[in-house]
């Protein structure tokens, strides 16, 4: 039996999420039909990560066990042959018996991508939030930096029946950067809360919108209370954009 890591990116705009769902097609589903077509059998599907209904990953990371001797080499364009051109299997390697592509996960890099300016780019529909408002990008990092570091990020994540545990997060990096009319958002931790980049997103357009202000963030993120966060930022800006492993 191997052990098989597999890279992937795809773009999330007419999938709901990766997750299998009931009466909704997935990422999941489509690249779980090509794989099959290829392995001859199912196999059980270890995903990196949780994405929702229209996000993007420019990596994404499965494990699978087979029996099946295809040489990694050949196995991305065997699965691709079976694809859509909106997802790609990128590479694939052998990992150790023990490797799970979430559990062994040590940490991830989001980035979420706003086009800032008066008129939309048709070639960013779907790909971008369009925010037409001046943005104050000097305010939005100084709020930034004091999401990073070792918190409680209760307030900066959207709780549903999801067993509650342990909400503290690691955050290495929260920055914004402007090249042109592109804003890019990075955010990089060990791991992150359901919709907690987009909250953090959010958080910083009302911080330049001046209805929160940088030095109220430390007092958001001790309240540990979704209510004193700002707004959850809209999908279609969102990209897991790095995995990262101990390999």
């Amino acid at each position: 039996m191997r052990n098989i890591l597999l890279t992937m990116m795809y773009d999330g705009s007419h999938y709901h999420g990766w997750q299998i769902q009931d009466n909704a097609l997935t990422v999941q589903e489509v690249f779980q039909s090509a794989l099959f077509k290829v392995l001859g059998t199912d196999v059980d599907i270890k995903g990196c990560s949780r994405t929702d209904s229209g996000v993007h990953a420019n990596m994404y990371c499965v494990s699978f066990r087979t029996e099946h001797r295809i040489p990694c080499e050949r196995l991305p364009a065997a699965v691709n042959n079976y694809l859509p051109p909106d997802i790609a299997v990128l590479s694939a390697r052998e990992v150790d018996e023990d490797f799970h592509a979430r559990y062994s996960c040590k940490g991830k890099q989001y980035i979420y991508k706003i086009w800032n300016a008066d008129i939309r780019n048709p070639f960013l529909v779907g790909h971008a939030l369009h925010y037409w408002y001046d943005l104050d990008i000097e305010l939005m990092n100084r709020a930034a930096r004091h999401m990073e570091g070792c918190h409680d990020f209760t307030s900066f994540c959207t709780l549903d029946n999801r067993e509650k545990g342990d909400f503290r997060r690691n955050v290495s990096e929260v920055s914004v950067k402007k090249n042109d009319d592109l804003v890019i958002i990075t955010a990089q931790a060990d791991g992150f809360l359901y919709n907690m980049v987009r909250i953090i997103v959010g958080t910083l357009l009302y911080v330049s919108q001046k209805k929160i202000f940088p030095d109220d963030i430390p007092e958001i993120i001790l309240a540990e209370d979704r209510k004193k966060a700002g707004p959850t930022a809209p999908p279609e800006g969102l990209y897991l954009n790095k995995v990262y492993y101990d390999l």
